[in-house]
């Protein structure tokens, strides 16, 4: 069964492959002493996953990030298998599959187990636990966060002090484990950064940080949306960050993405903030194809690393 699939996909995945705008020799020497690294986000792939005609799932993750574009670290995404989370077996052959690869699993990026924030105390507290079990498969694959949400109800200061509290079950819990809890500006008052830096300091715990998202800072949409400075936002959690996420959405036709600029952000992480760990591919555009969107994102950062060993 998985060689039929795997004949199958092989034929989508080599079509796809005509975005490649560098060989992969050439991708993997134009990788090393880089300012910092780079991984793929499953969120990347969100539409081909879901797409059934692609007969594509989670478990060829690991290998569409290394033999199509030659990265390797990735961050999965527990939407992609909600139901395998204390599935040992299945968290065995996730394992097995990015090993294979020479692929680093680096974090699981959970949503759907309840608001951190919650007012009421007992749904707070359930939240918290609906979160452990995800530590769990984190620790198993050998990721070193989870990042999760930091949504809530109230005031600017009620707000905060429940995320914070919301937080610091998980994280006490993730301790344990020597895992990191990590926090995405992800929409609310969760993308305004002086806010979100503020829950960190409440929670005041080492493995408790933020993952600065470039793109995610409307902290409400619609007929009047408010969105929240990404430089400053980023500049606000970069002192947290444990892992960094760089959103592309569309390209002009030198390979810029036009809502951010991608030199000024770097230098903002790198130069001002220090930060030489995984920054995070995460394509969320419409306009092109998954594939090409990741190809192109993964080309912009190697560009602007160029630019910048070379400033």
């Amino acid at each position: 069964m998985y060689r039929r699939n795997f004949i199958k996909t092989a034929a989508t995945l080599a079509a796809a492959s005509q975005f490649s705008h560098l060989s992969l020799e050439a991708q993997s020497d134009s990788t090393n002493n880089l300012p910092f690294k780079i991984s793929l986000a499953e969120w990347s792939l969100h539409r081909t996953l879901r797409d059934p005609s692609k007969n594509l799932t989670n478990l060829d993750f690991a290998r569409i990030a290394k033999q199509e574009f030659d990265i390797d670290g990735i961050e999965y995404v527990n939407q992609f298998f909600k139901d395998k989370a204390k599935d040992q077996n299945y968290l065995l052959e996730m394992k097995k599959r990015a090993a294979d690869e020479g692929v680093t699993s680096l974090l699981i990026m959970v949503d759907g187990e309840g608001s951190l924030g919650d007012p009421d105390e007992t749904k707070r507290k359930q939240a918290a636990e609906n979160h452990f079990k995800w530590v769990d498969a984190a620790k198993f694959l050998g990721c070193h966060s989870i990042r999760v949400n930091a949504a809530s109800r109230g005031s600017f200061q009620e707000q905060q002090s429940l995320a914070a509290d919301g937080l610091s079950k998980v994280s006490q819990y993730a301790a344990k484990s020597g895992l990191n809890v990590i926090v995405e500006n992800h929409g609310g008052l969760s993308s305004n950064g002086a806010w979100l830096a503020g829950v960190i300091q409440k929670v005041g715990m080492d493995n408790c940080g933020t993952l600065p998202d470039f793109g995610n800072f409307f902290i409400s949409r619609g007929p009047n949306p408010e969105e929240y400075d990404r430089y400053r936002g980023v500049d606000e959690l970069m002192p947290f960050a444990k892992a960094v996420s760089a959103k592309t959405h569309d390209f002009d036709d030198d390979g810029n993405e036009i809502h951010t600029d991608y030199v000024k952000m770097m230098k903002l992480v790198v130069e001002k903030h220090g930060y030489n760990g995984y920054v995070g591919i995460e394509y969320e555009g419409g306009k092109i194809g998954e594939m090409e969107g990741i190809q192109k994102s993964k080309d912009l950062l190697l560009k602007v690393a160029k630019q910048m060993q070379t400033a």
